[in-house]
């Protein structure tokens, strides 16, 4: 187990300070809040998904919300077709071909080694009913300096979800930070240029939405990562029963109780 030295234990304290004594730090964190809320919100957020199919071989029926109908997608050997009545098939390319039907429109995703059919409805009930995102007051204290620990190779990680689907992610290495003098760690996958971090911690199921939390933050720099949880966010599984959450492995349940970020949106869905 590797400790902060003093030196970056004396970096975290001058960060913090600094932190406290800006008024730039508040305004930025609003504004992440309020971008967020927005993404949710717009058209073909996540408040619209509103159906998830997993594909088998051969013939699937899928049932579209009104005023759209079902629809035939025949499915073999990872390759997905649109059957459209009377027109020629389409094939669908995971994430890259969506086919619109008015207000609805659906496409296929991939997880692990499954394949689904995603629907989306810009007038779902959850969008219409929405009333905005809860979260903890900002505290420059949770804007912590880790230190980074990179793997020689990546480290592959097999991710649970919700629904049962195994995700296979790559980790670069893993991070350790001190909180009330205890020390912490924390292995992030890597997310585009990012890294993400799939977290749960004491307030999860109380304060904060109980299968975890997703945090972004950047790579390394000169052996450390700034994980910003006022940041942290509920996954797409708090608000929609159709996602396909990741949920946290063991190394990345924490005792410590992580008041900042983004509370539980409801206790519909847990």
């Amino acid at each position: 187990m590797r400790f902060l030295t003093i030196p970056l234990l004396a970096a975290v304290f001058l960060v913090a300070a600094g932190l406290a004594a800006d008024p730039n730090y508040s305004r930025d964190v609003d504004q992440y809040r309020a971008h967020r809320e927005a993404q949710l919100k717009q058209d073909d957020g996540w408040l619209t998904v509103v159906g998830l199919f997993r594909l088998q071989e051969g013939d699937n029926q899928i049932a579209l919300p009104a005023p759209a109908h079902a629809v035939k997608i025949a499915f073999s050997k990872g390759q997905a077709t649109y059957f459209a009545e009377g027109k020629p098939g389409v094939a669908l390319k995971p994430n890259v071909d969506i086919i619109s039907l008015g207000p609805i429109k659906f496409f296929v995703i991939k997880r692990g080694d499954d394949y689904f059919i995603r629907v989306k409805d810009n007038n779902s009930q959850l969008r219409r009913d929405f009333t905005g995102l809860k979260w903890f007051p900002v505290d420059p204290s949770w804007k912590i300096t880790a230190r980074f620990t990179p793997y020689d190779t990546p480290k592959t990680i097999l991710f649970d979800s919700q629904n049962g689907v195994k995700q296979p992610m790559q980790s670069p290495g893993y991070v350790s930070f001190t909180r009330n003098g205890k020390q912490y760690r924390l292995e992030p996958v890597t997310e585009g240029s990012e890294l993400f971090f799939i977290f749960r911690d004491a307030t999860s199921n109380k304060t904060t939405y109980g299968a975890a939390r997703f945090l972004y933050a950047q790579p390394a720099k000169d052996g450390a990562v700034i994980l910003d949880f006022n940041k942290a966010i509920n996954p797409p599984c708090a608000f929609t029963a159709f996602a396909t959450c990741p949920l946290p492995p063991p190394q990345n349940r924490l005792t410590l109780s992580v008041t900042a970020g983004e509370k539980k949106y409801s206790d519909a869905i847990e």
